[in-house]
C-alpha cells in the first residue's frame, strides 16, 4: 500500500491527509511546528471544522503518523503557506521552497512531487524546477513535479474535498492518470489534467474573479449609501437578470485565499491587471469604511468608541479561522482611537487574542451600546433577542430584525 507523505498540517494539510487515511492509504503527516504535531499524536484536533473530528477518529484507527521530519518515500503532497511580499505584490516562496528542498533531501526514485499549496503563475518554473533539477542531477533520480490546487473552503472543506473538482497541472499526461487515481479514492467529481502553468493560474483566477466582484458589491454599497437607497434591493432586483450574478458586500474580504491570490497577478503582470489591482484596493479599506460609518452613528447618538463592540473575529461564519479577517485588520489599525477603545466577541474565538475581547456574550452585551456585525454566526440570530435595546450596525446583511438597525 502507498504511503502519502503531506507536509503542512494546517486548514490544508489535515483534512486532507486524514481523507487519504480514511481511504486506504497510509499517511505521514508532516509540519515543523512541534506543538501541533503533539497535539495531534495525543489525539486532538487543531481547529474546528464541520465533520473533522469524526473523520480524524476515522483516521486514528488506520495507518496515519504524525512528525516533524519528512521521512524517505515516493509521494509527497506539499500544502504549507504561500504569502506575498507586501511591496512587490509578488509570491513568498521561502516556505514552500523549504519544503521541497527537505523532500528532495530524502525522497527516492520516481517520487510524485503534488503541490497543493496555491502558487503564483509560473512558480514552478522559476523557482521549484531548477531545485529539482539540481538534485535530480546530484543524486541521479527522477522526480515528477505536478500541482493540483487545493478548492475547499472552512466551514466546508470536509464535502468540499469529496465534491469539488480538482485540477491536476502535470508536465505528462501519463504522470497526471496516476496522480489522479490517488485522488480518485475520496474525490467524486470530475478531474481535469492540465499543464502545470495552466493550473497555477485557474486556481489564483478563481480567487481573483471573487474578489473582483465582491469588490463591485463594495462600491455598490458606498453609492447606494451616498443615494440613500437599499444597496440590497438593488443586487437583488439585479441579479433576476439572467447574466447578472452580483455577490454580496461586506466589511472587507479576510482568509488565506482572496486577500492574497489576486495580488500574485498584480505583482507578475503589474501593466496588465489595473482593475484586478483596483478591486484589492477597494476591499482592502473597507474595514476604514466600516468605522467611518459606525463612527457616524456613534456620533448621531453621542456613544463613545468604548461602548461599541465588534461581534465576529472570523472571517468567515460559524468557523474559528480569523486569519486576515476584516475584524483583524480594525483591531490592527495604527494610532486609532476606534480599534484601541472597540470591543470584541466571538463565539468561536477561545484563544485570547486582545485587550478588550470578552469571552462571555451577556457581559459583552451589557458592556456595549452598539453592536458592529462583522460575521454572520448562527449564534447571533439565535440570540436575537439579546439585542432589542442595542443600536446594530449590520455589515453581513443577516435576518436580525430590530428597530435600531442600520445597513451598509
Amino acid at each position: 500500500m502507498k504511503v502519502i507523505n503531506v507536509i503542512g498540517l494546517g486548514y490544508i494539510g489535515l483534512p486532507t491527509s486524514l481523507m487519504f487515511a480514511t481511504h486506504g492509504y497510509r499517511v505521514r503527516g508532516v509540519d515543523i511546528n512541534e506543538k501541533l504535531v503533539e497535539l495531534l499524536k495525543s489525539g486532538g484536533a487543531t481547529f474546528e471544522e464541520k465533520g473533522l473530528l469524526d473523520l480524524y477518529k476515522k483516521a486514528l484507527t488506520k495507518k496515519i503518523s504524525f512528525a516533524t521530519e519528512i521521512q524517505s518515500g515516493d509521494t509527497y503532497i506539499i500544502a504549507v503557506p504561500t504569502p506575498y511580499d507586501e511591496e512587490s505584490k509578488k509570491i513568498d516562496t521561502k516556505y514552500i521552497k523549504a519544503a521541497v528542498e527537505s523532500v528532495l533531501k530524502v525522497c527516492q526514485n520516481n517520487t510524485f512531487l503534488i503541490i497543493e499549496s496555491t502558487i503564483s503563475p509560473g512558480t514552478i518554473d522559476k523557482h521549484i524546477r531548477p531545485l529539482v533539477s539540481e538534485y535530480e542531477k546530484k543524486r541521479k533520480i527522477r522526480i515528477h513535479i505536478s500541482h493540483c490546487p487545493e478548492r475547499i473552503i472552512p466551514g466546508n472543506m470536509v464535502y468540499e474535498l469529496v465534491h469539488n473538482s480538482r485540477t491536476i497541472g502535470v508536465d505528462r499526461i501519463e504522470v497526471g492518470e496516476e496522480i489522479k487515481i490517488l485522488y480518485k479514492s475520496f474525490c467524486q467529481a470530475e478531474m481535469v489534467i492540465t499543464s502545470i502553468k495552466v493550473a497555477e493560474i485557474t486556481k489564483v483566477v478563481e480567487n481573483t474573479f471573487r474578489d473582483v466582484n465582491i469588490a463591485f458589491a463594495n462600491e455598490l454599497a458606498q453609492i447606494a449609501h451616498s443615494a440613500e437607497i437599499d444597496v440590497y434591493e438593488i443586487i437583488k432586483i439585479a441579479n433576476m437578470h439572467p447574466r447578472v450574478k452580483i455577490l454580496q458586500p461586506g466589511p472587507g474580504v479576510g482568509g488565506h485565499c482572496l486577500p492574497v491570490d489576486p495580488w500574485f497577478l498584480v505583482g507578475d503582470f503589474p501593466n496588465q491587471t489595473p482593475l484586478i489591482k483596483q478591486a484589492r484596493l477597494v476591499n482592502d479599506s473597507m474595514p476604514s469604511y466600516v468605522i467611518e460609518r459606525v463612527t457616524e452613528i456613534a456620533f448621531k447618538f453621542d456613544i463613545p468608541f468604548s461602548r461599541i463592540g465588534l461581534y465576529g473575529i472570523s472571517y468567515k461564519e460559524n468557523v474559528d479561522d480569523y486569519r486576515q479577517s476584516p475584524t483583524l485588520q480594525i483591531l490592527n489599525l495604527k494610532n486609532n482611537s476606534f480599534a484601541r477603545d472597540v470591543k470584541v466577541f466571538d463565539p468561536f474565538i477561545q484563544k485570547n487574542l486582545f485587550q478588550n475581547q470578552y469571552f462571555d456574550f451577556q457581559n459583552f452585551l451589557d458592556d456595549i451600546d452598539i453592536i458592529v456585525v462583522m460575521q454572520a454566526h448562527n449564534h447571533l440570530l439565535e440570540n436575537q433577542d439579546s439585542l432589542k435595546e442595542k443600536i446594530i450596525f449590520d455589515t453581513k446583511a443577516t435576518l436580525i430584525k430590530s428597530e435600531n438597525i442600520y445597513h451598509f
